[in-house]
């Protein structure tokens, strides 16, 4: 009888782990702006249940034009703290290019050339911080904490410590509150247009651009970035620069506003910038951060002081509660990274 040979058993077949696509809602669970996107809703919806009048076109719009300044100077800060580095000075520089373009007005200088002249003077500024930081090897702490006072003292220097007002019934100042008093088809305050074209530009700039790369790559690591062929000071520079930039065109938009400015306009107004940034989850250490965060940050802030102003809250204590959500917005982000590191 032959005998029967069993063919040996065929080896098991591995299965290869097909990696899952997450969903948008996953991808945006992990995002960083996802946690201060959440504390939005938390607040908003607190809003309607204490303030009265929270809920409406015309209270959300008021909001919006309030938050364009701080907004439009958020956007700078956000380029030059993912560099990391800090700007202290865009409150001194916000008063001096509201000066500059009030005395150029009151001079009977063209609107349009008192704005630029305004905005001028602003990227001067961050220019000098960044050649400052960057030239001399001084931590930009140092350098616009300095600057800071520098650039308030030619404010004042600029306007002798009198108040610049403008006059709405003559025909160039008119056209030029247009800026900050106007609403495009009636409706949207020109400032917050203005602020929505600065952060969609700005998005752009950091998400899309070369120059947005080099960007978080010299906020991670400035020594591997140089390696790697990148400027990094030039990149510092641009960053200080488009701050000051931005902050000039911000105190441009103040005096449209106001139609009027003194030497000690804006103090005050870097913390809540720099504010706005951090609690949109960008790191104080560099290397991390997105414009979509720091707009959040924005109307966080802007929504929080909207509903403690409708519930008759001090002013004062209106300041505490922003320092204390940025303690605990650093706090979160500083939770989240040991987390991750521990995976």
């Amino acid at each position: 009888m032959a005998q029967m040979t069993t063919a040996p058993a065929a080896a098991p077949v591995e299965k290869t782990a097909v990696p899952r696509t997450r969903s948008p809602f996953q991808r945006f669970l992990h995002a960083r702006e996802a946690s201060t996107f959440l504390a939005l809703v938390v607040l908003f919806s607190l809003g309607t249940l204490i303030a009265p009048g929270f809920v409406g076109t015309d209270n959300f719009l008021t909001v919006g034009q309030q938050i364009a300044q701080i907004g439009i100077m958020a956007v700078g800060v956000t380029f030059v703290i993912i560099n990391a580095e800090i700007d202290l000075s865009v409150g001194s520089i916000y008063g001096l290019g509201a000066v500059v373009c009030g005395l150029l007005m009151t001079s009977d200088v063209a609107w349009p050339l008192a704005a630029l002249g305004g905005i001028a003077a602003g990227a001067v500024a961050g220019l000098i911080n960044g050649l400052m930081t960057v030239g001399f090897g001084i931590p930009s702490f140092i350098v616009t904490l300095g600057t800071l006072s520098v650039y308030r003292g030619v404010t004042l220097l600029l306007s002798g410590g009198s108040p610049i007002s403008l006059s709405s019934n003559e025909a160039n100042v008119a056209e030029f509150n247009l800026l900050g008093q106007g609403k495009l088809f009636g409706l949207l305050p020109m400032q917050l247009v203005i602020f929505a074209l600065v952060a969609v530009l700005g998005m752009v700039v950091l998400s899309r651009s070369r120059y947005g790369f080099n960007t978080y790559a010299v906020g991670g690591s400035a020594e591997a970035a140089r390696l790697c062929g990148i400027n990094t000071g030039r990149v510092k520079v641009a960053a200080f620069t488009l701050s000051g930039t931005l902050a000039g065109l911000a105190g441009v938009l103040g005096l449209s506003f106001l139609s009027y400015v003194q030497g000690v306009t804006g103090t005050g107004m870097e913390l809540t910038a720099i504010s706005a940034v951090i609690i949109g989850g960008a790191a104080l250490f560099g290397g991390s951060g997105t414009m979509l965060g720091t707009v959040i940050g924005v109307a966080f802030i802007g929504v929080l002081q909207n509903i403690l102003n409708l519930r008759g809250i001090s002013s004062f204590w209106q300041t505490v509660a922003t320092g204390a959500v940025i303690i605990l917005a650093v706090a979160a982000d500083t939770w989240l990274r040991r987390r991750s590191g521990r995976r």
